[in-house]
């Protein structure tokens, strides 16, 4: 990795000039009423931003988040690429419709730089990072409700020098009531709180201006990935299923409940790239206003059934078209799509849902931040991460929701596993579709149904040794019957991905030991088990006896 964050380093007690020399000529001046409140504090530095973090005031900075920044500047530039297309190419149709229009109007008509709203600043690192490194942003709206965040967000802000301090601007308030009452007015909202962003959805489908973007995280994992699924019914309106795919389904489940906030106000959601990483999920999504779009809403959303036994998913689409006097109708679905058993191992079926089950990326957008990234490489203090991730996004199938895993299908028939070129080979022979995925490297996305997947797999044992097992077990019921398609596992043209065949690196180890969340921003425990990981000071020791 290219950051520096970790890196941190206290300052002299009293600095002098030869100690405050990283500071360039230009910046002295505006840094120099600085020197004495930088006393005890640790210099942060990500990107082409420095932050000043001073532990006392419990402000938080997730070092860790260096991808999800690094990933939405990206994004973030593709957006402001393509908002200029657009805008070009929808002033010359009018130009074509209307020559005759005044040079006055056509000034009227120049396209401003997009503002920005951060709803939850912290320290203002991103806030900072996107004010500096991004070309073409306009202003940009920092929001805390916490006065500690939003002084050290100032000062962090001064540090910066003129670039932070002529284009960040920050406010104490709460984001929902800020968003509310400026509905319309952002072309970027990001919200990336720590925990579940439900609360904010409201308010921030509200805020964005028609054809602007949303970008949200959710680090609640335990929640969306089925922990808690009464929980995650009552935040995102939908009921998760603990299956090999359920990182994904969490992106579904929150992509869904955003359209769902949306619906609400005649607008809708496109999504342009959608990602787990880390600990955390992010989605970033196009928001329109269009009533008649809205109505399409039900063919984009489904139920997913899975199989208690053998883990085989289906997914019930929750609304159909038909045509009607030459004009398009919409209504349910039918259904059930499933039978009471599993047609594979007779076992029942839970249901799960409703999941966004359209494409959650697009693929040109994602091709152009990949291109972008690499371009820029220096500039992205995490590009070996958000590049390797976009590598493979940029290879999955957009029209096949969920995935299996590979190691999970043979568990099922209990037997060693074959190649994922040797699967994907026979897949692709018996003239289905397959790729990987980014959630993990084990993972396959495909349209071929459950009953090839099982065929394949039938066929695979016949040639390997197979543990003995009761009959009344999934993999005993799947494997006592006869194949129906003929398998052939020879390596199959595509069955290599772009990136496998050019070594690109997809899936990248942690940076460091223990990467991940933290505890929340202040927050001490009363347990010592994790003080390896936590560190003494956040460690109280309880006195009581209890």
């Amino acid at each position: 990795m290219r950051f520096i964050v970790g890196k941190a380093f206290k300052l002299p007690r009293k600095p002098s000039k030869s100690n405050l020399s990283f500071f360039s000529s230009a910046q002295n001046s505006e840094r120099s009423n600085l020197a004495l409140e930088i006393e005890g504090c640790r210099v942060i530095k990500e990107g082409e931003a420095q932050i000043l973090l001073d532990d006392s005031n419990g402000v938080f900075c997730n070092k860790a988040q260096v991808n999800n920044r690094d990933m939405s500047i990206a994004v973030l530039r593709t957006f402001i690429a393509k908002r200029k297309e657009e805008h070009a190419s929808k002033f010359c149709r009018e130009n074509v419709n209307d020559p005759l229009k005044s040079p006055s109007v056509k000034e009227h008509q120049e396209l401003k730089e997009p503002m920005v709203l951060e709803a939850l600043a912290a320290s203002g690192l991103r806030a900072i990072r996107y004010a500096q490194e991004v070309e073409g942003i306009g202003q940009v709206i920092a929001l805390d409700s916490d006065k500690a965040s939003v002084d050290a967000c100032k000062r962090n802000i001064q540090f910066n020098g003129s670039v932070a301090s002529s284009k960040v601007e920050v406010h104490l308030v709460d984001a929902r009531v800020y968003m509310l009452t400026h509905p319309k007015e952002f072309d970027v909202v990001d919200i990336d709180p720590y925990g579940s962003p439900s609360i904010f959805l409201d308010s921030a489908v509200q805020s964005v201006a028609d054809g602007g973007m949303l970008m949200c995280t959710a680090t609640d994992m335990a929640v969306l990935c089925g922990d808690d699924r009464e929980v995650c019914y009552s935040k995102y309106g939908s009921y998760p299923l603990k299956g090999k795919y359920c990182h994904e389904m969490a992106l579904r489940i929150l992509l869904a409940s955003i359209e769902s906030h949306a619906n609400r106000y005649k607008r809708h959601i496109v999504p342009v790239l959608s990602v787990y990483m880390d600990f955390y999920i992010r989605v970033f999504v196009r928001i329109f206003t269009s009533g008649s779009a809205m109505k399409e809403t039900p063919l984009k959303l489904s139920y997913v059934y899975q199989c208690v036994g053998c883990d085989s998913f289906h997914l019930q689409c929750l609304g159909r078209t038909f045509t009607k006097n030459n004009n398009v109708r919409y209504a349910p679905a039918f259904g059930p799509l499933v039978d009471k058993e599993c047609g594979d191992c007779g076992r029942k079926f839970t249901i799960g849902g409703p999941i966004w089950s359209a494409p959650i990326h697009n693929h040109d957008w994602v091709v152009s931040t990949l291109s972008n990234v690499i371009a820029m490489k220096n500039r992205y203090p995490a590009y070996d991460r958000i590049s390797a991730v976009l590598t493979t996004i940029s290879e999955e199938l957009p029209d096949a929701p969920l995935f299996l895993n590979l190691h999970n299908l043979s568990a099922t028939v209990k037997c060693d596993s074959p190649s994922a070129l040797m699967l994907r080979s026979a897949v692709i022979n018996a003239g289905y579709r397959i790729s990987g995925t980014h959630i993990t490297p084990l993972g396959l996305k495909s349209d071929a149904p459950m009953y090839a997947i099982w065929d394949i797999m039938r066929c695979w044992v016949k040639t390997r040794k197979v543990k003995d097992q009761p009959s009344d077990q999934p993999g005993a019921a799947i494997l006592s019957k006869e194949p129906t398609l003929q398998v052939n596992f020879k390596k199959a043209v595509g069955a290599i991905s772009k990136a496998q065949a050019n070594n690109i690196a997809r899936f990248l180890p942690k940076p460091e030991k223990n990467w991940g969340p933290k505890i929340r921003a202040g927050r001490r425990i009363i347990d010592t088990k994790h003080a390896s990981l936590l560190g003494c000071k956040n460690i109280v020791t309880d006195d009581t006896g209890s």
